[in-house]
């Protein structure tokens, strides 16, 4: 693409071009916003993180032989480099993106869905759904990206600009038609998806949650960022919790149609008469959806009210589109999710539960939604990520001590912290009062011990980790599968059964 095409779609406030080498008919071969990525012909965009500010590796950029630079101050670089100054080098790398892969979002419907939790359960719920109904649709949140027979592991729950539009290219490339997106506070708050018309806004719920020094300052300021997908993107249709306490101040601002879900209060879309269900291998729940004079009956394999919460979101968003009743129902009973509530059965009949449960809301949601199982015990494995605010640890550590029976304190990605700090800052919210609970650092051996002296009509939590098959101990990123290492223990222990 040439550089004059790029240049027309963003804002500037100066173009350095001391040597004249570089003219504006140059073709721009690639986007980046990450130096390591980089070569001769590239366009380098600066932007700034919590942890790092891509000013600072415009040399290294330079050194790998780009020279066309855009950011936000003036950087030092020799005088072949082509700089372009931006009042907000987020908002170019967003509005350069759509431009370089041809607009992509504009090709596709674009379903937004955010909230504290259900994102992932409720985007891939909509995923599996259409897909089964013959349309073609694309997922990219916490479980990466998915298309057709393609799949891509990411980083952040909403990928950078850059790295959005190129995996909705590909999608529209490959005949999809709709793409189903978790959107978290972080990329509203970091432009990443700044200039894509979401037709479908989904508000699942709000409570505090990421609020620390590398992301949001208060409660306010995450709440607000939630917002903006509401006010800010040309949403068309809206689904809400109607139960949520956050609901109206969520919604309002955007005067569009609107399908509310709720289990308490009247709703276009609403559950009664819920039943939760254990079998081997398997828990789950049922209800029945009530919705403008017309009733019908749901299975899922999730267990919990939150379960029920994201089915009724998939069934509001995926009648919009044109899905029978029916068919959503058929297709929702069948569907299973990486990391969100996988089940596994041991030999001697206790169940294992992996869970993506990492902070307070979501871990407490977890645990009460497995008591209503009337498990034997509920024992719950856990522990925290490194280098995050230290308000997660006490909110884990007290809902833990008071709604399981009993835990296991362990880490989960220390990455350079040390893990015996972190799981002692979990245990001093532990008291006298609180559940019993052993401390193993390795996690490994710690859900080894779990599996080990489980026994008959037991649930084992295993928080946190979910979909993840890494841990990050000490910077780098090591495999790590949970789910291997259930099915690894039951191969050598056909027979296991003790007590805690």
């Amino acid at each position: 693409m040439l550089l004059s095409e790029l240049l027309s779609v963003i804002d500037y406030n100066e173009i350095i071009n001391r040597s004249g080498m570089i003219p504006e008919s140059t073709d721009v071969i690639s986007l980046c916003s990450d130096s390591r990525t980089v070569f001769s012909g590239s366009m380098f965009v600066c932007i700034s993180g919590s942890l790092s500010d891509g000013h600072d590796f415009a040399w290294s950029a330079y050194d790998r032989m780009c020279r066309i630079f855009v950011a936000e101050r003036p950087i030092k670089l020799p005088d072949d480099a082509f700089i372009v100054l931006v009042p907000d080098s987020r908002i170019a790398l967003a509005k350069l993106s759509a431009a370089f892969f041809g607009n992509p979002s504009r090709e596709l419907t674009v379903i937004g869905i955010t909230g504290t939790k259900g994102k992932t359960t409720s985007s891939l719920l909509i995923y599996n759904i259409l897909n089964d109904c013959g349309i073609p649709t694309g997922y990219i949140g916490s479980n990466g990206v998915s298309f057709g027979n393609s799949h891509f592991n990411t980083v952040n729950t909403t990928p950078e600009s850059h790295d959005l539009h190129m995996y909705m290219r590909k999608m529209a490339d490959a005949g999809a038609r709709v793409v189903v997106m978790e959107v978290s506070s972080q990329a509203l708050k970091m432009h990443r998806v700044y200039g894509i018309r979401f037709s479908i806004c989904v508000f699942t719920n709000l409570a505090p949650d990421h609020i620390g020094e590398f992301e949001h300052p208060d409660f306010n300021d995450y709440k607000n960022c939630k917002h903006s997908l509401f006010t800010d993107y040309g949403a068309e249709y809206i689904v809400y919790n109607a139960d949520d306490e956050y609901a109206p101040e969520m919604i309002s601002g955007n005067r569009c149609d609107k399908a509310s879900v709720a289990i308490y209060r009247a709703a276009d879309f609403r559950a009664s008469d819920i039943t939760y269900f254990r079998s081997p291998g398997n828990i789950g729940v049922s209800f029945t959806c009530m919705t403008q004079g017309d009733s019908f009956p749901v299975s899922l394999s999730f267990p919990g009210e939150f379960s029920v919460y994201n089915a009724l979101t998939a069934i509001a968003v995926c009648q919009r589109l044109g899905i029978g009743y029916d068919s959503i129902c058929r297709s929702m009973e069948h569907v299973r999710i990486k990391g969100r509530f996988e089940t596994y059965e041991l030999p001697n009949g206790a169940t294992v539960v992996i869970d993506y449960a990492h902070n307070g809301v979501s871990l407490k949601a977890a645990l009460q939604a497995l008591r209503a199982y009337a498990p034997t015990r509920l024992i719950c494995l856990f522990g925290s990520i490194g280098g995050r605010t230290r308000m997660r640890r006490a909110e884990l550590g007290l809902v833990a001590s008071r709604d399981a029976d009993f835990c296991i304190l362990t880490s989960d990605n220390p990455d350079n912290e040390a893990p015996s700090v972190i799981i002692s800052e979990i245990a001093s919210y532990f008291t006298s009062e609180s559940c019993p609970y052993v401390a193993i650092a390795d996690r490994r051996r710690a859900i080894e011990y779990a599996l080990s002296h489980s026994r008959k009509g037991d649930i084992i939590l295993l928080a946190g980790k979910g979909h993840e098959t890494y841990q990050i101990v000490c910077g780098v990123r090591e495999n790590f599968s949970e789910a291997q290492i259930v099915a690894d223990y039951v191969r050598s222990h056909p027979t296991a059964e003790s007590l805690l």
